[in-house]
């Protein structure tokens, strides 16, 4: 046997076959390992697991990495929150503000007038309220949008940019150009007039409201039309192939086989919306300027104005306050709804 043959033999054999002349081990012995240790050969599959490399999931992860973008949290956020709930216990107005650290302590009494003596709950009321129904409004404007601009047709990407030009355009702009319109002899009027109408004061008086609704629909309905889109292409191509080969009509398609896909993303559109319309305050700043009307004095624009006209800082900090926690309810229910809790993931720990 040449040099060669033996070293592949013994290679074959392993260590287990070492120190036993005349026998040559092989991996089709019975019941035994050819990798067994220290000579001896141990019955397959009962010897020592092999060591798992830990993953990333699994080690100490590198949360070094989280520092900067912690402070930057801290700085914005947490230090701002706990200045804002400070100021709001203290008598802070235009004579101590120069010394408000050393501002007279009042505890709750700025809760207490912001609730009581203030119009603060009418503000709430209309945040609320305009706010749920521009939502109710634009809900179906971009879900109808939105079907109409699924299907290929010729011009379709021009449909579909001219339906987002609300969306993209600033606030600042938006209420800019609606409040030109609205101007006595204006362009709403002049349009109202050929039909024998008359449209009456829009940015002062009871119509102030249905005026912020109107201009808010229209720069927030792009938004629904873009999450039902989304919603619509991601229904399989197999399900409106089965529909129309089992005859189903459109009204029934549509209830049956397309909404249930749109569901998730518009709960989410009309959360959101909900929470943008309350903290919206370039829209009525704009639009009609402050002292705003009674009835458009939203929840923003008389914080502003308590603070920045009566120069009442800590009762303006009251009222931020409560427009935190009116906030934060709907935030906790769209956290909830996107499962970015642990408790809600899949596999997340209870």
């Amino acid at each position: 046997m040449s040099t060669d043959s033996f070293r592949e033999m013994k290679a074959a054999t392993g260590p287990a076959a070492e120190g036993q002349p005349g026998r040559i081990g092989t991996m089709s012995d019975a019941g035994t390992s050819p990798v067994a240790g220290a000579g001896t050969s141990q019955p397959a599959g009962r010897g020592k697991k092999p060591v798992r490399r830990k993953g990333l999931s699994e080690r100490n992860r590198p949360l070094w990495m989280l520092i900067p973008g912690g402070l930057l949290m801290f700085v914005i956020i947490v230090i701002p929150l706990f200045l804002g709930i400070y100021m709001s216990a203290l008598n802070l107005d235009q004579y101590t503000l120069r010394k408000w650290v050393s501002a007279p302590f009042i505890g709750i009494d700025n809760f207490v007038e912001a609730l009581t003596d203030s119009p603060l709950l009418h503000s709430v009321w209309l945040s609320v309220s305009y706010s749920l129904i521009a939502m109710v409004i634009t809900l179906p404007l971009g879900i109808a949008a939105a079907v109409a601009t699924q299907n290929a047709f010729k011009g379709r990407a021009l449909v579909r940019s001219i339906f987002l030009i609300p969306y993209v355009l600033p606030s600042f702009v938006v209420a800019t150009v609606w409040r030109t319109m609205f101007q006595p002899d204006g362009v709403v009027d002049s349009a109202l007039g050929v039909f024998g109408m008359d449209g009456g004061l829009w940015l002062n008086g009871p119509q102030t409201y249905w005026t912020l609704i109107l201009v808010q629909i229209w720069a927030s309905w792009p938004f629904i039309y873009l999450l039902a889109l989304s919603g619509l292409q991601s229904v399989d191509h197999e399900v409106h192939e089965a529909s129309a080969l089992d005859g189903a009509l459109w009204w029934n398609k549509l209830r049956y086989v397309i909404f249930p896909y749109l569901k998730g993303p518009l709960a989410l559109a009309f959360l959101i919306g909900m929470l943008h319309h309350i903290n919206n305050f370039t829209l009525p700043f704009v639009l009609f300027g402050v002292p705003a009307p009674a009835d458009v004095e939203v929840l923003p624009i008389l914080t502003y104005v308590t603070s920045f006209q009566s120069f009442r800082f800590g009762l303006s900090a009251a009222m931020a306050f409560v427009s935190l926690v009116l906030i934060a309810i709907p935030l906790f229910i769209y956290l909830r709804a996107v499962k970015l809790d642990d408790a809600e993931t899949p596999g997340g720990k209870k």
